[in-house]
């Protein structure tokens, strides 16, 4: 089975630090975007970064800098160092990847079951 398994979060303070990590399990021919979303109280989900497997990031309005996305490839692996924390970075982060399943070759979008990051002092 083909799944998502997201590692990291819980609290920090204002002006801390932070990395999620998110693996790919399973069997796969190939995995395309990979990335983070956040979803804030009462609010929508909304991109926090991806990036692509020519490492092409893309990141939200309100990151600002503080936030950078990597990826390993070979591990199908991302990571998200989170700097500069802010309280209203406080949200459950969810990976997501588009990936090719082995053998069948279905297409697919995979989510993580969400982690949570509080920032507040």
């Amino acid at each position: 089975q083909v799944q998502l398994v997201e590692s990291g979060g819980g609290s920090e303070q204002p002006g801390g630090s932070t990395r999620l990590s998110c693996v790919v399990s399973g069997n796969v021919a190939t995995v395309n975007m990979m990335g983070w979303y956040r979803r804030l109280p009462e609010k929508q989900r909304e991109l926090v970064a991806r990036i692509t497997s020519y490492q092409k990031t893309t990141y939200g309005s309100f990151v600002e800098g503080r936030f950078t996305i990597t990826r390993d490839n070979d591990k199908n692996m991302i990571h998200l160092q989170m700097d500069r924390l802010k309280p209203e970075d406080s949200a459950v982060y969810y990976c997501y990847a588009h990936v090719y399943e082995a053998g069948t070759l279905n297409e697919r979008d995979l989510w993580g079951q969400g982690t949570q990051v509080t920032v507040s002092s």
